[in-house]
This record gives C-alpha cells, sequence and structure tokens, in this order.
C-alpha cells in the first residue's frame, strides 16, 4: 500500500504566477537541496516505459482520442527554460543547467519515493509499504520532503517564497487528490470490489475527513462539513480523476505483475495531517479488503452513494440518515460500525489477527464510539473535528458566521505545511494532537526506504549508485554502464521481492555498479523480478 498526495500550491507575492512553474521549483529546489548536503542523488528520472493509465479494470481500454488530456500521465510533463524565464523562474541556483534546456519535473528519491509535478501541483508519491502504521510514516516523509522544498526556495535569492498546503481545495470550484494505493489479487472480481467498497468509502469520512468551511464545489452555502473532497464527486464507478469523479477508481495499472495482481487506486479520501486519521483511513480500508477478498464483507447496498457520500458529508453532528436499498435508514456511523463488527468477527474467526490489525481494530472501536458519544470529544485523533474545534472557538469569540472570510483564512492554514504556521503543526506541538510517530521515525523514512518491499532495492539502488541509475519507476530500474553498449533495465514487477533480506547483501558485497549489475544478473536466483 502506499499514497499519492498533490500539495496545494500558493506564492502570496506572485498571485498571477504559474501554478506549474511553482510546482516545479519544488521538485528542483528539493534536488538542489539533497545536492547541498542531504545525500549524493541529483535527480534520477522517471521511467514512463509501462505506463498505462487508460486501461479499465470493467475489462476495456480507452481510446486516446477520448480520454481527457488529464488522464495522460504515461508522458513527462515538460517545461522548458524559456517558460521558467517568462515567469521569473530566476537563477540557475534552484533549476541547475539541464543538457536539454529543460527543468526537473520528475524525481525518485532515495526513500523510493517519487517527488513530480502532476497537473500543476507538486506530488509526493511514497514507496511500497506493507503495513498501515509504515504507509503512514513514508507519508508523513513527504511533508518532510516538500517542507525542505520550500525552505530552500525562500532563502534562494531572486525566487518569491512558495506555500504548500496539505488540503484538498482551493475553496473556488477546484479540488486537488490525496490517493491511496493497494495492491489486491487479481482473482477477487471487480464487481466484488465495488460492491463491498461503496457503502465503506461513503462513510468512511467520519473516522479520517479532514473538514472543510463550506458547502458545494464553490462554497455555495454556509457551513462546515467533513470532507474537502465528497462535493467533487459525481458517480458511483469510473475511469476519470478529475472529471465525473467516481467513488471507485477504475483505472487498471497494476505496476506489478499483471496477471496477478491488480492496484486499487482509490481516490476519494481526504489529505490527514492528523496520523490517527490517516492510520485508520489506510488500515480499515486494508481490513475491508480482507473481507472482500475472502467474501466476508457485509451485504450492505445504498440506494444513492453519491447522495449519501455528500449527506453523511455535509452533517458534522454524524446524524444525518441515508437510505439503504432494503428500505431502512442508517448513519454514517452505523455504516462504519457494520464494517467494524465484519472486520472484527472475520479476525476472530480466523484464529486472532496479528498486531498491526489488533491496532487498527482497537483504535477504529475507540474512534467509532467517542464519535457516538460526543464528536467533539476526538478532536485530539480526527482531522475534521480538530479543525472544527478551531473554527467554533473563533465563532464564539467573535460572532462569525460560517460564510466569513476569516473562517476561510483558519481553515487554509490548519493545512499550512509550515510548522511554525500551520494550525495542525501548533494543536501538535501543545499535545493537542494524538502522535504515534516521531520526529526522529519521519526525518529517517526522508533518507531511507522501507526495508520489505521492492523499494528497498530501488532506493538503494539511487543512492548506491546515482550516477549509473539514469532512470527508475515502480517496476524497473535503469542503468547505464560504460561496459555495455545497451541500457541495462532491470524489472521490478514483484512488489515483495526485492527487500533487504534478499538484496542488502548484495549492496554491500558490490564494488560498484558494474559488479552489483554483474552479480544481479548472473546470481543463483531472482532477488527482484518474479
Amino acid at each position: 500500500m502506499g499514497t499519492e498526495t498533490e500539495y496545494g500550491v500558493l506564492a502570496p507575492a506572485l498571485p498571477n504566477a504559474n501554478a506549474t512553474v511553482l510546482s516545479s521549483q519544488v521538485v528542483n529546489a528539493y534536488a538542489a537541496s539533497v545536492r547541498a548536503g542531504l545525500g549524493n542523488l541529483s535527480g534520477t528520472r522517471w521511467d514512463y516505459t509501462d505506463e498505462a493509465p487508460l486501461n479499465d479494470a470493467r475489462g476495456y481500454t480507452v481510446p486516446r482520442t477520448a480520454a481527457d488530456p488529464t488522464q495522460l500521465t504515461d508522458a513527462p510533463p515538460v517545461l522548458d527554460a524559456e517558460q521558467i524565464a517568462m515567469e521569473g523562474g530566476g537563477p540557475s541556483a534552484l533549476y541547475g543547467e539541464q543538457e536539454d534546456n529543460s527543468v526537473l519535473m520528475n524525481m525518485v528519491l532515495g526513500n523510493g519515493a517519487r517527488l513530480y509535478v502532476d497537473h500543476a501541483h507538486p506530488e509526493y508519491s511514497s514507496p511500497e509499504t506493507t503495513n498501515p502504521h509504515d504507509a503512514v510514516l513514508w507519508d508523513k516523509a513527504g511533508d518532510a520532503v516538500v517542507l525542505t522544498a520550500m525552505r530552500h526556495i525562500a532563502r534562494t535569492p531572486g525566487f518569491a517564497p512558495v506555500h504548500l498546503y496539505k488540503n484538498n481545495t482551493d475553496n473556488k470550484g477546484v479540488s486537488y487528490g490525496a490517493h491511496e494505493n493497494y495492491l489486491v489479487p487479481r482473482s477477487v472480481p471487480f464487481t466484488r470490489l465495488v460492491a463491498g467498497l461503496l457503502p465503506f468509502f461513503v462513510s468512511r469520512q467520519v473516522i479520517c475527513g479532514s473538514g472543510r468551511v463550506g458547502i458545494g464545489t464553490s462554497n455555495q452555502r454556509q457551513g462546515y462539513q467533513l470532507s474537502q473532497r465528497a462535493d467533487f464527486f459525481e458517480t458511483e464507478v469510473g475511469l476519470e480523476t478529475t472529471i465525473r469523479r467516481p467513488i471507485i477508481n477504475t483505472r487498471d495499472e497494476p505496476h506489478a505483475v499483471a496477471e496477478k495482481y491488480r492496484r486499487l487506486h482509490v481516490i476519494i479520501g481526504d489529505a490527514n495531517l492528523s496520523e490517527v486519521s490517516a492510520l485508520l483511513k489506510m488500515g480499515t480500508t486494508s481490513a475491508v479488503l480482507s473481507l472482500i477478498e475472502d467474501a466476508a464483507a457485509p451485504q450492505i447496498e445504498l440506494r444513492d452513494p453519491v447522495g449519501a457520500l455528500q449527506a453523511i458529508s455535509h452533517d458534522p453532528t454524524l446524524t444525518a440518515l441515508v437510505e439503504l436499498k432494503d428500505g431502512r435508514s442508517v448513519s454514517g456511523l452505523d455504516l462504519q460500525e457494520m464494517y467494524l463488527e465484519a472486520a472484527a468477527t472475520h479476525a476472530r474467526r480466523e484464529g486472532g489477527a496479528d498486531a498491526a490489525t489488533e491496532d487498527i481494530l482497537s483504535r477504529w472501536t475507540s474512534v467509532v464510539g467517542t464519535l457516538k458519544r460526543d464528536p467533539m470529544a476526538a478532536s485530539a485523533q480526527v482531522d475534521w473535528v480538530a479543525k472544527l474545534r478551531l473554527l467554533q472557538a473563533y465563532r464564539d469569540r467573535d460572532g462569525l458566521a460560517w460564510n466569513d472570510a476569516r473562517l476561510n483564512l483558519i481553515d487554509l492554514q490548519y493545512s499550512d505545511m509550515r510548522p511554525e504556521k500551520g494550525l495542525y503543526y501548533r494543536l501538535a506541538a501543545r499535545g493537542q494532537m494524538e502522535r504515534i510517530l516521531t520526529d526522529e521515525q519521519i526525518a529517517a523514512a526522508v533518507a531511507e526506504p522501507p526495508d520489505d518491499t521492492r523499494a528497498y532495492f530501488r532506493g538503494r539502488c539511487i543512492t548506491r549508485f546515482p550516477a549509473e541509475v539514469i532512470g527508475a519507476s515502480w517496476d524497473s530500474i535503469i542503468f547505464e554502464l560504460p561496459s555495455r553498449r545497451r541500457l541495462q533495465r532491470i524489472p521490478t514487477r514483484e512488489p515483495l521481492r526485492g527487500t533487504r533480506e534478499l538484496t542488502g547483501e548484495l549492496f554491500d558485497v558490490s564494488a560498484d555498479a558494474e559488479d552489483f549489475v554483474a552479480r544481479l544478473l548472473t546470481g543463483p536466483e531472482p532477488t527482484v523480478a518474479p
């Protein structure tokens, strides 16, 4: 599993700045920061060879001529030096000198992650992890990465400061994503995934929504809601991610052995700053996927999933009822309890859960129980509650209506990535947000990949052989070696190979990249590809 976060980007001193240029500054600033002393990475390029964004899990491929341009993520974005100059991009101290007169728009990091420009936003895609705790840890590493980039831009002469926000809307009708990815067996029918996940995703926002001032895509009505994303979804199932957004996304791009796996691409989540909310988002979804795989998920059908998604989001009292096809009316908390009970029963039936699953079930039970008793009592765990508590304090003190512009500023400031400015970080510093990670763990995850997935192999290749690795992706590493006429493309299609256990010694004993690739290609058994 892993996450993808598109950060909101703003340069207050440049109100008309091109967002793509600002986003490219973030990528190049991080590359420059690393070159300046945070490691030996200079910016490994992304390998687009195996990208297939138009494959649909329902069994067909959308023609390129019929696809929205935003779906064509299998080609690199281009921003040349002339465009940078036109936007006041500044000196080469940030962008460096590229042979092809372009700027760096994509880089693979030493922790196995990807940092790039996506739809005019800087995006961090975390490395693959095997459990929810690690997924949150390497997601938080992304926040540290972009903070480093922001600070580098701020101290570079000729550049205006760029501020980043871990949120999902500019409150002017535009939404951007915080996606999740889960590896699931291809043997599980996609229709079963849809049936099991729809009611869960509709109701999951009660435990992991990040909260938003305003109702409607462009704040047509005043008020407060649980989710930043809910109002931007229009259909139940579909391939698109930026238009006609579906609750269940059908992109069939496994980045793995296609015959064995599919990648469930989840686009309906909010960007979380609360570590507990993020853990519950990933952990409960993993538990529900296990239920679906074992045909043990609750049999629930919503009469109107999109309407239910928005009705639940629009009611911070958590009392709104939505209709099931069998005629019952239930709340979002009721739906979560149904899934929680099924997950707990399934764990008992299987002879008990492992420690990670037990932790998720315990936290899930606790947060749902707290929300049932008094939603505001969950402010230390749940983003939307923490934000609502702050907003309500200002409303009570100053008599502010929900359409007061000052509340929108507080909403935005909650997600500010600068610890000295962001309201989430100020709450955490006061001990008012429960944490499951330490700053030291996050700092380590910025530099080091997970040990137990192929991300270890990717990250170690980049940090150990930066001059010879000229391209990388989720399922490949490309070496350019003086002794070989052709590029050496090492496939990494099996996500659970390339681990420290399988390849750590190989990195330790290899004298250089030539020796490493020779040992890798002539070893007694594959350590990376199946």
